[in-house]
């Protein structure tokens, strides 16, 4: 100790070299305390948390919980350690102390944050079903924003000396200005509110919404805004507040139906529909599908013509190739394995119109996977169209330039032909 009160003696002649000394250690202690704290107790406890069976504190860890914290341990050195220093003018301490604890504040709100986002990372991994269908994100945004304010708040009273109770009474008078700057957040939180209580939108739910060009997948849900992934692999942000303040298409009950809708029509060329003549029926009836209607028609309608014997054979009812062509429809749609069977099934009829008379075909797949869907799709409508001529029926479309052209040669050839004679 001698040799150490001697030092001390003679940095007491200096005043300056002394407070120099005295600063210089204190500066050093914070950084060793900086030191020891992150190689040694914070390694020892990440150690402790890596061994720990739990899984919920592996988020905290992962989120850097416990490294934040390490972070106030030379800041609160130095707000204790400056008051002890030498020949430092009061006004200097208090800046330093002031400094020193608006760091504390600071600190330990982003290690409450970090901790926040680890809650979080603790619902998803606990009932990911849950968290997906329940979000608690735009909860934990406003918790931060709210967090963040109040340390705002703190670190402004510490460094101007003054309660922090005077500043927040003063927040009355800008009540006004706050609502105006936090207008699109105030509006988000009860719109997110409004999401999750009627549970409008999940995150994985394919939604339509044409207003922003947003068509597909939901992938994330926070508090201002909602990540819309569309099919092209784009991602559309759309503002919390706007899918309650305007409509959008949500499939999700589609995929939960577990069928997706077909709802398309054959064009049929109104030229081709026509009675079937019985050499037609008997070609017909040789179709497995097509028997029990077949069978079941014939017999109402020679009971009914059987009513209309003696009168014209305009009052006799026929069957149609058309009528027929649709029974068959609805009966290899109801043995098609792809085809949703407790959900509605119909072929029916559209007005008619200069492109045809639409037959058109309405029904669920028993599968809601896209790519699954659009081949039982294109299945049933490669087997319909290359069955059309068994029908006598034929597909309307518009006439192409080769059916033009063809047409017009058709017409050239004739020409030529009644022209030989002439010639002769």
């Amino acid at each position: 100790m001698e040799p150490f009160t001697a030092f001390y003696d003679q940095l007491a002649t200096r005043p300056w070299l002394l407070t120099l000394a005295t600063s210089t250690t204190l500066l050093l202690v914070a950084w060793l305390a900086d030191q020891l704290t992150r190689r040694l107790l914070v390694r020892v406890l990440v150690q402790l948390v890596q061994a720990s069976p739990v899984k919920w504190d592996d988020a905290i860890l992962r989120r850097g919980v416990i490294r934040r914290l390490s972070h106030t341990v030379p800041a609160i050195v130095i707000y204790l350690g400056a008051p002890l220093l030498p020949g430092v003018p009061e006004g200097v301490v208090a800046v330093a102390r002031n400094v020193a604890a608006a760091y504390v504040v600071l600190t330990a709100a982003q290690a409450l944050s970090a901790f926040l986002s680890s809650l979080q990372d603790i619902y998803e991994s606990r009932d990911p079903v849950r968290a997906r269908n329940r979000p608690i994100k735009g909860y934990l945004q406003v918790a931060k924003i709210v967090l963040f304010v109040l340390a705002a708040v703190l670190v402004i009273a510490v460094l101007v000396e003054k309660s922090p109770l005077l500043l927040l009474s003063g927040f009355g008078a800008m009540t006004a200005v706050l609502m105006l700057v936090f207008k699109d957040t105030i509006l988000s939180l009860v719109a997110s509110v409004q999401l999750n209580s009627n549970d409008m939108v999940r995150v994985g739910d394919w939604i339509e919404m044409p207003k922003y060009g947003a068509d597909g997948d939901v992938i994330d849900v926070a508090l201002h805004t909602v990540k819309v992934q569309n099919w092209d692999k784009t991602i559309t942000t759309i503002p919390t507040h706007a899918l309650i303040a305007d409509s959008f298409k949500n499939w999700r009950g589609m995929s939960e139906s577990g069928g997706r809708r077909i709802k398309r029509a054959l064009q049929i060329d109104q030229g081709t529909v026509r009675y079937l003549d019985n050499e037609e029926r008997q070609a017909l009836s040789r179709f497995v599908l097509l028997q029990p209607y077949l069978e079941k028609k014939a017999a109402e309608l020679a009971e009914w013509n059987a009513t209309q014997e003696g009168r014209a054979p305009v009052n006799l009812r026929r069957l149609t190739n058309l009528g027929t062509f649709r029974a068959y429809a609805r009966a290899y749609l109801q043995a098609h394995k792809g085809i949703h069977q407790g959900m509605t099934l119909l072929v029916r009829q559209l007005p008619p119109g200069p492109e045809g008379l639409p037959l058109e075909i309405y029904c669920f797949t028993a599968t809601t996977a896209w790519g699954e869907y659009e081949d039982i799709q294109s299945d049933i409508f490669d087997h319909l169209l290359a069955i059309l001529p068994e029908f006598g029926l034929r597909a309307f479309q518009q006439p192409s330039g080769a059916d033009i052209a063809a047409a017009a040669g058709a017409v050239g050839k004739g020409a030529q032909r009644s022209e030989w004679p002439a010639s002769k």
